[in-house]
């Protein structure tokens, strides 16, 4: 960004007290021109109250200019080139038509996005990085798909783990919004080396894999190809997954020419992690945060179940301004008191599976809690087990409760939900966010699919109410729909989420269960705090 100052004439900038920068022209003097004392008085004089226009051209380094609105930031430091390329166009089309689409997105980026793009700028990489997310995730920290990728960035357990991303029973750090971005990073920057330090292959890479991009290259090479993205042979999904993030930066780029109006998103510093140095009741952490315990779940997406992990990381995210308060308070806290223990005597038939199962654990961690080398106990033996708070307690059991309670219910109830049109709302928006079709709205309200909506319309769309047992805080738990494949069987997919046969046939309405076909859609809803253990 260029500041244009002009040089004005003296008495024109001391009247208005401009304070546009100043420099004063000397008056040049010709051999040819020799002026007397009486003329350089004069000309003298003329310096003083004039001079000649003049522009001069000041630049400020990005990185010293300050923005309000951290889109903006985010626009202005853009660097890509985006082409005139048509899988590029079709995905702008379709962003331009979904504005409430691209809201909603930057309201889940709002909490998470100035710490990923200060992680991006500590890293000197493009701050195009930042969109990733959306492309990934729609910026959902709980975002799950089918083939097993979880999180912002969407990692897969075995990239997770080669990416230093910690997943055991209490904590995936695939969730871990520092942690993901960290690895996530780490993985574009090794990508963009071994592809060529070509950014548009990296990108690819990433959703597709590096051995796939590396052999569509050889291939387009061996025949005489040109071997840029655009020319390669990749996965439908890879063809769409460039042009979609390359849409994202030409539209919050150029979002004025579009007719888009950024959201507001502070630059500021808005959550800071806090070092709690152990293992941490999150009820409890909520207290001292003076929070509930959905929030510091939203916060700090990572955790599977009611405590932070033995094991670390011992951090948690809070709102910067709470920050300081609750570190005093949990000073004052000696570590033994900051989570719940049992004493548990064994007794007769007590296995370590039993006691798990009873308590709600797992063998791994009554066997590191207690520093056993196997699973053998023996009747009297004191075992100490982590429990969770009353409250947490009264949450697990009233799960326990609803899921009884659902699980007897055959078929979803219809709730009526009265939705009043804003503005940006399409027949599209609206049914995706009920979780219906555009044509059901329309023949609900007795108009057709193609009318245009009007600010302040009242409609009346019947929503259904999942059978579904959801876990308190309810964003936990994510639809995936997943395409039957050669040698499945229901059992097979239920056991590859971790959920039980008979909802899968409850969920998709399936009358015959011995019977699924190769590309049959299956819906399943998936607890992500369970995907990976």
């Amino acid at each position: 960004m260029k500041l244009f100052f002009s040089i004005f004439f003296t008495f024109l900038l001391s009247a208005c007290q401009s304070t546009s920068l100043q420099t004063t022209a000397p008056v040049e003097l010709s051999n040819d021109n020799v002026l007397d004392n009486t003329q350089v008085a004069s000309a003298s004089g003329v310096v003083k109250h004039t001079s000649v226009t003049k522009s001069v051209d000041i630049e400020i380094p990005f990185a010293e200019r300050h923005y309000d609105n951290l889109w903006l930031k985010l626009a202005e430091g853009f660097q890509f080139e985006v082409p005139d390329n048509p899988r590029v166009t079709a995905q702008r089309d379709y962003y331009l038509k979904h504005p409430a689409y691209l809201q909603r997105v930057s309201k889940r980026a709002e909490p998470f996005l100035w710490l990923i793009v200060e992680q991006i700028e500590n890293n000197d990489l493009p701050l195009e990085l930042a969109l990733l997310p959306i492309v990934e995730s729609a910026f959902d920290p709980f975002a799950y798909s089918p083939a097993g990728a979880s999180g912002l960035w969407q990692f897969m357990p075995t990239s997770g783990q080669r990416f230093g991303l910690q997943q055991d029973w209490w904590y995936d750090g695939r969730r871990d919004v520092y942690a993901s971005t960290r690895g996530a990073l780490n993985y574009m920057q090794v990508l963009h080396k071994y592809l060529g330090e070509d950014w548009l292959y990296a990108f690819a890479a990433y959703n597709s894999g590096e051995g796939r991009v590396e052999r569509a290259i050889r291939k387009n090479k061996k025949v005489g190809k040109p071997v840029d993205y655009w020319s390669l042979s990749l996965p439908k999904e890879t063809q769409k997954y460039v042009p979609k993030l390359l849409a994202l930066v030409d539209i919050i780029r150029n979002h004025e020419a579009y007719g888009i109006k950024l959201p507001h998103i502070p630059n500021t510093q808005a959550l800071t992690y806090v070092d709690i140095g152990s293992q941490m009741d999150l009820a409890y952490a909520a207290e001292l945060a003076e929070l509930s315990v959905s929030e510091i779940q939203l916060l700090n997406p990572a955790f599977n179940h009611w405590a932070t992990s033995p094991e670390g990381p011992h951090r948690l995210l809070l709102p910067t301004a709470i920050a300081q308060q609750f570190s005093n308070k949990l000073a004052k806290i000696d570590k033994s008191q900051r989570i719940r223990w049992d004493r548990y005597l064994v007794r007769s038939g007590d296995s370590l599976s039993v006691i798990a199962q009873k308590k709600q654990t797992t063998t791994r961690v009554l066997k590191q809690i207690n520093d056993l080398d196997s699973s053998f106990i023996k009747v009297g033996q004191a075992l100490l087990i982590p429990i969770a708070t009353k409250e947490q307690q009264q949450s697990l059991a009233l799960q326990a409760k609803e899921y009884e309670k659902i699980a007897a219910t055959t078929a979803a109830t219809n709730k009526k939900v009265i939705h009043k049109v804003v503005e940006g709302d399409t027949l599209w928006d609206i049914s995706k966010e009920y979780k219906v079709t555009s044509k059901q709205i329309a023949k609900w309200n007795g108009f057709n699919v193609k009318k245009t909506l009007r600010l302040g319309q009242k409609l009346t769309i019947w929503k259904a109410v999942p059978t579904l047992a959801i876990n308190q805080n309810k964003n936990i738990t994510r639809k995936v729909t997943y395409h039957v494949r050669s040698g499945d069987s229901l059992g097979g997919i239920a056991q590859k989420f971790k959920v039980k046969t008979a909802d899968l046939v409850r969920w998709n309405k399936i009358k015959n269960s011995k019977y699924i076909k190769i590309g049959q859609k299956i819906q399943v809803y998936v607890d992500v705090t369970k995907s990976n253990t």
